[in-house]
């Protein structure tokens, strides 16, 4: 009987997640191919340009100062005389690395808590989901703005504290896919047997989400940039010598009338093109994960 309940949960998975046919979808996703591309290519850009294009972004240069793009300098220099495409590279180590961290953090949580109280029903649920339609009231830039004025955060505490305020939605969506699984035949058969809730969760609920898992961790990361990039922007990101995207557009506020657009320009395209990449690749792979869609 435990053997037949294993098969029909893997059948049912397979049901629900053809991945020839969804990778085939995706690809043929010009948008979200054209994401994964630019995702893709500013990783290599941040992690190794520095590695080939070798510059000093924690001493200042007093000799260097706001120089125009040039030879010397591809990209110019800042107000304190760091190369500011080495500065590009360096803040976007910080800003993907904060991005993708709780983007992923806010999706573990959320996926957890959504499955418990999807699966559990009752009045645990509806305690559960308060909690969380209390804490989507409450705006998340407003918790970090507060957090990040009573405190100096740094890289951990950033991918932490948005990790904590954007778990909110991921869990719905899980819950709402819960809802659905947890009365499937190969669920029921499980709990049948003698299989415990736990293991109802861990080998068929969240194995059974794992498409609503994927879509909303991609739009997790994309959220937690650009929350990094406002938080940043405001003076209340990393502290120097760490920056990052948001960071470099407030420094470089001041130069937007006196004709330094190298201080402005750089880092707001890369902000807009990394958060429109990961949106493209979560809506290729909502449509890849689409089973009313296939055809």
């Amino acid at each position: 009987m435990t053997g037949s309940t294993e098969t029909a949960g893997r059948w049912g998975l397979v049901a629900q997640f053809p991945a020839p046919l969804g990778g085939r979808r995706f690809v043929r996703n010009k948008l979200a191919v054209g994401g994964l591309i630019v995702v893709c290519l500013f990783l290599l850009f941040c992690f190794v340009g520095p590695l080939v294009y070798s510059t000093d972004q924690t001493h200042t240069d007093l000799t260097q100062v706001n120089l125009p793009p040039g030879a010397d300098h591809w990209l110019g220099t800042d107000a304190v005389g760091h190369d500011e495409l080495g500065r590009l590279m360096y803040g976007g180590q910080v800003s993907l690395l904060v991005g993708l961290a709780a983007g992923l953090l806010a999706t573990v949580i959320g996926t957890l808590w959504g499955a418990v109280a999807g699966y559990a029903g009752g009045w645990v649920d509806a305690v559960m989901m308060r909690v969380v339609d209390a804490g989507i009231a409450i705006p998340a830039l407003f918790i970090l703005l507060v957090v990040s004025a009573i405190t100096t955060p740094d890289t951990v505490g950033l991918i932490v504290v948005l990790g904590l305020v954007s778990w909110l939605v991921p869990s719905r969506l899980v819950r709402a896919e819960t809802l659905t699984l947890k009365n499937r035949d190969y669920v029921l058969t499980l709990r049948a047997t003698g299989g415990t809730h736990g293991r109802a969760i861990a080998r068929h609920i969240l194995p059974g989400s794992v498409s609503t898992i994927v879509v909303a961790a991609t739009f997790q990361v994309a959220d937690a940039i650009l929350l990094v990039a406002y938080v940043s922007y405001l003076g209340l990101g990393v502290q120097p010598p760490a920056t990052d995207w948001g960071g470099m557009l407030s420094a470089g506020l001041t130069a937007a009338y006196s004709d330094r657009w190298w201080l402005i320009v750089p880092p707001g395209l890369a902000i807009i093109l990394v958060v429109c990449a990961f949106n493209a690749i979560g809506d290729g792979l909502r449509d890849a994960f689409d089973v009313k869609g296939r055809g």
